[in-house]
């Protein structure tokens, strides 16, 4: 399991209360941010550590980048 920082545990939270656990239910950026109740500057920061550190994945869309959690392996 990947060490979180507060903010990060915040976002992923947040992603978990949307649904956003897999690729057929992926969230913006500005969902997670209205959810987490966060700055959407801060969120995008935290998405990208968390991308790096391999706990959500990012998808490309047309208008904007979906995020999902991906699934620890436990």
């Amino acid at each position: 399991m990947v060490e979180l920082n507060p903010i990060e545990q915040l976002i992923v939270q947040a992603m978990q209360e949307l649904g956003a656990t897999k690729d057929t239910s992926i969230k913006t950026a500005d969902d997670i941010a209205k959810k987490s109740n966060r700055p959407k500057g801060m969120v995008n920061n935290t998405l990208v550590s968390l991308v790096q550190k391999g706990v959500i994945k990012r998808v490309a869309r047309e208008k904007a980048s979906g995020y999902y959690i991906l699934q620890q392996a436990k």
